[in-house]
């Protein structure tokens, strides 16, 4: 993916540099950010690459609940009192990552006005965010799911936005997308097929799949919808 050339605002500055209880750290691909039920003690700032965050039950069924991408933030569930990590986070293919103590943060956050109203705009964007997947998940069909985070990976709608450049398994599409790793498989293949993707080493999601969930396409037959149904319900 290309590098902005844009100069770094001061939000970003502040993120991106080591200072008193902030750190930043290189990670390679799967590296262990931290995970579930660790003590949480810091918030992370994603300066380059992406993090995959898991989430185990008690009966050991593991699920993808985000993929944070570079300018987020994640584990800053510790400001308003979560004492261990409710997920897992694993760095997906290299990253950059700055971690910053709660104290700085909070200082930070009072000293910094600008820096709080950014802050402010990153939950309020991750809250929506949650509440369309929640949308996403009780309306629409797996194979619309699939299609919106397909669109969401590669950016769609942003300037600048290119084809996912990040290696993404079947297995955890279906994880996120709450569906198994053989229907996505058929659904991929339908995408390649009608000229929604390409593959060539990594995935292009074309504008054409963009119209096509604009117009509520594609479609599945009433049995698909109710396969759906049951491979959520087996899930939960």
């Amino acid at each position: 993916m290309k590098e902005s050339k844009q100069p770094l605002s001061g939000f970003e500055t502040y993120f991106s540099r080591a200072g008193a209880g902030k750190a930043v750290v290189s990670y390679k691909k799967k590296d262990v950010i931290f995970s579930q039920g660790n003590p949480a003690e810091l918030i992370f700032y994603i300066q380059k690459g992406r993090v995959k965050l898991t989430v185990v039950s008690k009966q050991g069924k593991e699920a993808v609940v985000a993929i944070m991408e570079a300018g987020q933030f994640f584990g800053e569930g510790c400001l308003i009192g979560d004492s261990t990590r409710v997920a897992t986070a694993v760095s997906f293919g290299d990253s950059t990552i700055t971690s910053i103590s709660k104290q700085a943060m909070r200082d930070a956050l009072k000293n910094k006005p600008r820096l709080a109203e950014q802050f402010l705009k990153h939950l309020i964007n991750r809250n929506n965010r949650i509440e369309a997947d929640l949308v996403d998940q009780l309306f629409n069909s797996s194979e619309q799911r699939l299609a919106r985070l397909l669109l969401l990976l590669a950016h769609f709608g942003e300037e600048g936005a290119e084809p996912i450049d990040v290696e993404i398994s079947q297995e955890t599409l279906a994880e996120m997308v709450g569906t198994t790793r053989s229907r996505v498989s058929h659904f991929m293949n339908k995408f390649r097929k009608s000229g929604f993707i390409s593959y060539n080493g990594k995935i292009h999601v074309h504008h054409s799949l963009l119209n096509a969930v604009l117009h509520e396409k594609p479609t599945l037959r009433h049995n698909d919808d109710l396969q759906d149904k049951s491979t959520v319900t087996d899930q939960n």
